[in-house]
C-alpha cells in the first residue's frame, strides 16, 4: 500500500508539474534562442553605426544580464512565482545577500564611471591596483587585462573608478628615461657628445621635443648622465632595447669605463 502511495504521489505530481516543467524548458529553449539573435542584431547596429569598442562590448554585457534576467523572471511565472513573490525571496535572503549586492553595485556603478569619463579604453596599456596589462574587455562588473607575459587580470571597476590609473597608450609621444654611468676619470664633454650622437643617429628618435643628456649625479662610484629621448608610443620599447645595446658598445669603444656593476636607472614604463 506505501509503494501505491508513492506511485499515486507521483503520479499526480507529475500531472501537476510535468506540463509546466516542459513548458518551462521551452520557453527557455526559445528565449535563449530569441536572446542570441537580439544581442546579434544589436552587435551588428552597433558595428554599422561605429560605436567605442568599448561602449559596445559594456552594452552588450548589459543588454546580454538585462534579458537573462527576464527570461529568469519568465520561466519563475510558469510555475507561479510572479514578479513580486521573486523579489520577496531575493528579499527574504536577508543581509548576505545585501552585502553581496553593495560590492557589485559598486562595481557596476564603477563600470557606468569608467564608459562616461573614459580614462582608458579596450586596447590602452594602463597601470592601476599595482598591476600593469593591456585592456581587453570592459565589462559590466570588471575588467579584464592581459599583462606583458600574457596573463588574464581581472579587476573590479569599483577600485578602478576610484584609485589612480596611469594610461600608457593615452599620449601620442613618450620620453625614455635611462641613466647611464662611467667612471669618474671619463672625460664629461667626450661621454656627453658620445650619448648625444647614440640618441640622434637612431630613426625612432624625434628631433622635437629635442632629446637631452646631462651629467645628473656625482654617485659614489659613477658619474651618471640623464639620457632622455623622445619617441612614439609605439616605438617606446624598441628604441629603449636599442640605445641601451648601442650605448654600451659606443662607450667601450672609446674606452670610456662603464663601472661594474653600471649603474642604469628605468623609470617605470609599461
Amino acid at each position: 500500500m506505501e509503494l501505491q502511495s508513492w506511485i499515486d504521489r507521483a503520479y499526480d505530481l507529475t500531472l501537476l508539474y510535468g506540463p509546466k516543467l516542459l513548458g518551462a524548458i521551452l520557453i527557455w529553449i526559445v528565449g535563449s534562442w530569441l536572446i542570441k539573435m537580439i544581442l546579434k542584431g544589436t552587435q551588428k547596429t552597433m558595428e554599422r553605426g561605429n560605436y567605442d569598442i568599448s561602449l559596445n562590448k559594456f552594452l552588450m554585457n548589459l543588454l546580454n544580464w538585462i534579458l537573462k534576467i527576464i527570461l529568469i523572471v519568465v520561466v519563475l511565472g510558469i510555475f507561479g512565482i510572479g514578479t513580486t513573490s521573486f523579489a520577496a525571496i531575493l528579499a527574504a535572503a536577508g543581509l548576505a545577500i545585501g552585502l553581496a549586492l553593495q560590492g557589485s553595485l559598486a562595481n557596476f556603478a564603477g563600470g557606468v564611471l569608467i564608459m562616461i569619463f573614459k580614462p582608458y579604453k579596450v586596447g590602452d596599456f594602463i597601470e592601476a591596483q599595482g598591476i600593469a596589462g593591456t585592456v581587453k574587455e570592459i565589462q559590466i562588473f570588471t575588467t579584464k587585462m592581459t599583462s606583458p607575459d600574457n596573463k588574464e587580470i581581472i579587476i573590479p571597476n569599483g577600485k578602478l573608478s576610484n584609485d589612480n590609473i596611469v594610461n600608457y597608450s593615452t599620449m601620442e609621444l613618450r620620453r625614455v628615461d635611462m641613466v647611464f654611468g662611467v667612471g669618474y676619470d671619463s672625460d664629461i664633454k667626450k661621454t656627453k657628445e658620445i650619448l648625444m650622437n647614440e640618441l640622434t643617429s637612431h630613426p625612432a628618435v624625434l628631433k622635437e621635443p629635442a632629446p637631452l643628456v646631462r651629467l645628473s649625479e656625482l654617485a659614489d662610484s659613477s658619474l651618471n648622465f640623464h639620457v632622455r629621448p623622445w619617441v612614439k608610443n609605439a616605438d617606446y620599447w624598441s628604441t629603449y632595447y636599442d640605445l641601451m645595446e648601442s650605448t654600451k658598445q659606443a662607450l667601450d669603444a672609446a674606452g670610456i669605463d662603464i663601472p661594474y656593476p653600471h649603474q642604469v636607472e628605468i623609470h617605470k614604463e609599461g
